[in-house]
């Protein structure tokens, strides 16, 4: 069997264990850089609003990261289908 072949096979169930692991630190340091404005914005004026912007995109990038990261749920029956399992 070529690597071709094993890939998909082997890595599609790492592939959410892979991402998460790799883009974690990431993220860690993207939320730290926000810490001293979340700490600084509350007291100036429209900060709260800043603050829940910043706090809702990066929900919405977890989300997005996360979600794009799972298997595909229809490609994953199909190919159970195919393997001979229902």
């Amino acid at each position: 069997m070529t690597v071709l072949t094993l890939a998909p096979r082997t890595l599609g169930p790492l592939q959410r264990v892979l991402l998460v692991a790799l883009l974690t630190p990431v993220l860690a340091v993207v939320v730290l850089a926000t810490v001293p404005a979340l700490l600084v914005l509350p007291f100036l004026r429209d900060g709260d609003r800043r603050v829940v912007s910043l706090l809702r995109t990066h929900t919405a990038t977890v989300s997005v990261l996360l979600s794009g990261s799972r298997p595909d749920p229809v490609a994953a029956r199909a190919a159970q289908r195919r393997r001979g399992r229902s």
